[in-house]
């Protein structure tokens, strides 16, 4: 069994480690991979949950991500009560398990076999990814669904904004909500892109590597997933050659809007 456990826990940090030891109690053979994404960054959540939980993997895979930021209500909480937790199995039977919040599920909302309710706690600690949920988590991964509940309302879930950046890679590209199917542009158009309040020229391009050196391009990047019909989701990328768009954009957060201007 391999587990991807995405969370906004930070890099290194040691809760990583007390949740993946807390799987593991009830998971003992499973292997449990980790990502960081930037605090309460549900968009970065759900985008890493599509391409990794909708792209080929292990027969017996499950994909666990916390990202809460508890905004749903902005009252005063009981007993630390967050978001509640769901369910989805996803085409392949790659099994899904995470908090409901923001955008953590609209990339994947449209193409989930089943999306439901957990029927589990939503209160009762601070750090409910390792008290509460894992239990729930071994339940799921052996089969065992009498923990599902009622099916979640898709139409009320968030569609995720076109126009922002989704991840900054190791090489500081720019990974965008931004489909490939909405650009129309001749290869080697100029445009200026402007992210946040910084702006650059660029040059479409349909495979990064196709611009000089030091050319900052637009291209198809290597993040996607096929939908339930086979066909292929590209998302677009800001690409530096030799260099660094997260850079040239001033360094850029997580969900920062993306302008485009031919």
């Amino acid at each position: 069994m391999l587990i991807h456990l995405i969370a906004d826990y930070g890099n290194g940090d040691p809760a990583f480690l007390e949740v993946s030891q807390r799987l593991q109690l009830f998971l003992p053979e499973a292997q449990i991979l980790h990502l960081s994404v930037p605090p309460f960054s549900t968009l970065a959540t759900g985008f890493w949950v599509a391409q990794l939980g909708l792209n080929p993997g292990p027969k017996e895979m499950l994909v666990y991500h916390n990202c809460a930021p508890r905004k749903d209500d902005s009252q005063p909480r009981q007993d630390n009560e967050g978001e509640g937790l769901v369910y989805a199995l996803l085409p392949g039977g790659v099994r899904m398990v995470g908090v409901n919040a923001g955008f953590t599920l609209s990339f994947i909302k449209d193409c989930a076999l089943d999306l439901r309710w957990i029927n589990v706690a939503r209160a009762g600690s601070q750090f409910r990814s390792r008290d509460i949920f894992p239990q729930v988590v071994g339940q799921i991964a052996r089969q065992n669904l009498e923990v599902l509940g009622d099916q979640l309302d898709r139409a009320r879930l968030p569609e995720m904004p076109i126009d922002r950046i989704v991840w900054a890679d190791g090489f500081g590209n720019l990974k965008t909500s931004i489909p490939y199917t909405q650009i129309q542009l001749e290869v080697g158009a100029k445009l200026v892109v402007r992210v946040g309040d910084v702006v650059s020229d660029a040059t479409y391009s349909d495979g990064s590597f196709r611009v000089p050196e030091g050319t900052l391009a637009f291209a198809p990047g290597s993040s996607g997933w096929p939908l339930t019909d086979g066909t292929p989701v590209r998302w677009m990328e800001l690409f530096l050659r030799g260099g660094s768009a997260w850079r040239r954009f001033g360094q850029p957060r997580i969900e920062e809007r993306v302008t485009l201007i031919p």
